[in-house]
C-alpha cells in the first residue's frame, strides 16, 4: 500500500511532529530554501496539531512561508506548494489567504490539481475573495459555529464549500484557518484508511456525512 503523505504551508510546526520540511525566504533573486526555523507564530503548529489528530501517524511536511511579523508573499507560497508537490504529497492545507491573484500562485495550485494533489485552502465567511481558495477546484473551507471538532457543514455559498470547527486544540486560536485545518485532518483520515480514493471520491464522502447542510444563520432570518 502506497504511504499517503501531507503537506502544509505555514508558519512551521513543532520539529518532532515535521518530515522533511523546508524554510521559503525571498532572495535578492527570486526564492531561498533554508533550513527551517522554530515557529515564532505558533499558528502553524496548531494547524499541524489539528491535521495530526486525523493523520496519526501520516507523514506531514512543511513548507515554513511566514517570518516571524507573519508576513509572506505569493511567491514563497507557491515555492511552498511546488516542493510539496516534488515529496509527493496527496493532500495540502493552506491555512492562509492572501487578497490579490499573482500567477505565480495560481500556476503552482494548478500543477498541484493536475498531479492530483487535493488542495484545503481556508477562507473569511464574509468580504473579498482570498487566494488560493478562490481558485477554481480548490476546497474553500470556512469557520461554522455549529460544528464540533468532529463534524463538518456542507455550506455551497460563494464564499465557501466547506465549513468546520474553528477552535485549535489546546490554544486560544480561533478562526478559518483552524476550520481548514480540521477539515484536512478529517480527509487525511479517510485516506489513511482509502488510500487510493480519487479526489471525487473523497469529495462525494464530504458531501455524504456532512453533519449541517447550508449556511450557518444568527439570529432571526
Amino acid at each position: 500500500m502506497s504511504e499517503v503523505r501531507i503537506g502544509v504551508v505555514d508558519s512551521g510546526a513543532p520539529l518532532a511532529r515535521m518530515a522533511e520540511s523546508r524554510r521559503f525566504q525571498l532572495a535578492a533573486v527570486g526564492i531561498s530554501e533554508q533550513p527551517v526555523r522554530d515557529d515564532a507564530l505558533g499558528h502553524g503548529s496548531a494547524v499541524v496539531e489539528l491535521i495530526a489528530a486525523g493523520a496519526g501517524d501520516m507523514p506531514i511536511h512543511v513548507a515554513q512561508v511566514f517570518d516571524e511579523r507573519g508576513v509572506t508573499s505569493a511567491l514563497q507560497v507557491a515555492a511552498g506548494i511546488e516542493w510539496l508537490v516534488m515529496r509527493g504529497v496527496r493532500l495540502i492545507n493552506l491555512s492562509l489567504g492572501l487578497r490579490e491573484d499573482r500567477p505565480a500562485l495560481r500556476e503552482a495550485c494548478e500543477a498541484a490539481q493536475n498531479a492530483g494533489v487535493l488542495i484545503c485552502a481556508s477562507t473569511p465567511a464574509q468580504g473579498a475573495p482570498v487566494y488560493p481558495a478562490a481558485y477554481p477546484g480548490v476546497l474553500r473551507i470556512t469557520g461554522d459555529a455549529r460544528c464540533q471538532r468532529d463534524e463538518w457543514s456542507w455550506l455551497d455559498t460563494p464564499q465557501a464549500d466547506f465549513g468546520a470547527c474553528v477552535r485549535a486544540k489546546e490554544s486560544p486560536l480561533s478562526g478559518a484557518s483552524f476550520a481548514c485545518a480540521a477539515l484536512t485532518g478529517h480527509i487525511a483520515a479517510f485516506l489513511r484508511d482509502q488510500p487510493h480514493a480519487s479526489n471525487a471520491l473523497v469529495m462525494a464522502w464530504l458531501l455524504h456525512n456532512a453533519h449541517y447542510r447550508g449556511r450557518e444563520y444568527r439570529g432571526r432570518a
